[in-house]
């Protein structure tokens, strides 16, 4: 059984009966107020955090996350790459928010002006995120659906970032990816998905709101595509994708950060503004030894905010453009416009058929 604290006025302890995480006890520490409620495998932690760094108390004790280094060189990012190159990191980590997708062509939700909050006016929601509310959904879920139709699998093809994280596969040094995204471009790129934490959800799987049947999210895409709301052929309710709305539980998989994290010797962060929790804190979630790539068009996250640390990188930019230059770094771009190409050739060749 692992337990669960939160850190704010008092101490408190939520059980988690989950078997891939027994015997390790998480801890939060609160940083700034309360906002929302989530929860984790349907016990309700209502400590309402905003702002947490997760941590693993054992870890805690011994100081492996704080700074790394101290007056140790600064690291760049040729750096990152000759271990990569050397093999020196066999256990990479990718965290990934919606920065990687928009190059393909998928909006993000908080642009002002271009993200999708604020282009659903149309759907006459009482407010912009309540189309992800999993109470709203019930009432209607026909602002959804809408939604599911435009960024439904297979309107946008992966990018050169998609392919660059399938080719640490590829290689064997990625240890597992975890996105913020529901698009399904990496599944698209070929990465397995065994090596992905989609810790908001996925339209790969769907489920019926009343009588739980799972269903394939190939089941759906003809209702979808048609702008009609499907429905279960057992008992008539509504059939949801596998998203994770706000008010419903995390992914199972999302545990495998536990394990994952203690292990790995780089992570990788691009496309994301670290804002949305618990998915934000795990970029604090390794030892303080532990090597950090930021990819990002702004510093996010302990990157901005943290101790600096002397084995932390940021190439800041277009997401897109620091892959390349770290591909380049590598001399991998070969490789990687040859995968890019094979797999637009197989696509090309099922559309003819």
């Amino acid at each position: 059984m692992a337990s669960l604290r939160v850190l704010s006025r008092r101490y408190f302890t939520v059980n988690v009966k989950n078997k891939a995480i027994s015997g390790v006890t998480l801890t939060l520490l609160q940083e700034e107020g309360f906002s929302r409620t989530f929860n984790i495998n349907h016990q309700k932690v209502c400590a309402r955090p905003q702002k947490l760094r997760f941590f693993h108390s054992c870890c805690a004790d011994r100081g492996l996350f704080g700074g790394g280094g101290g007056s140790s060189q600064q690291q760049t990012l040729e750096d990152i790459a000759k271990g990569i190159r050397d093999r020196e990191y066999k256990r990479i980590v990718v965290m990934a928010g919606a920065g990687i997708s928009t190059p393909s062509g998928i909006p993000d939700f908080r642009s002002p002006g271009s993200g999708l909050y604020d282009n659903l006016q149309q759907y006459n929601l009482p407010y912009a995120e309540a189309i992800f509310e999993i109470n709203y959904f019930h009432h209607n879920p026909k602002p959804f659906f809408a939604l599911a139709k435009e960024l439904y699998p297979g309107n946008y093809q992966p990018n050169l970032t998609h392919y660059f994280i399938r080719l640490l596969h590829d290689k064997g040094q990625l240890l597992r990816m975890y996105t913020q995204n529901i698009d399904g471009l990496e599944r698209m790129a070929g990465i397995p998905p065994k090596m992905l934490v989609e810790a908001h959800g996925t339209f790969a799987t769907a489920t019926c709101t009343v009588c739980r049947r799972d269903y394939k999210g190939e089941e759906l895409r003809n209702d979808i595509m048609a702008g009609t709301v499907p429905n279960c052929p057992h008992c008539k309710g509504v059939i949801k994708p596998d998203i994770v709305f706000f008010g419903e539980e995390l992914p199972q998989h999302f545990f495998l950060y536990l394990t994952d994290f203690p292990i790995a010797d780089l992570v990788i962060v691009m496309g994301t503004s670290l804002e949305v929790e618990p998915f934000a804190s795990l970029a604090g979630a390794v030892r303080g030894s532990v090597s950090r790539l930021l990819i990002n068009r702004d510093l996010v996250g302990p990157f901005a905010w943290g101790s600096p640390r002397h084995n932390d990188v940021a190439e800041l930019g277009d997401v897109v453009s620091g892959v390349r230059r770290l591909a380049e770094a590598l001399g991998w771009m070969p490789e990687l416009e040859a995968l890019m190409s094979a797999d637009a050739k197989k696509a090309s060749e099922m559309r003819e058929e």
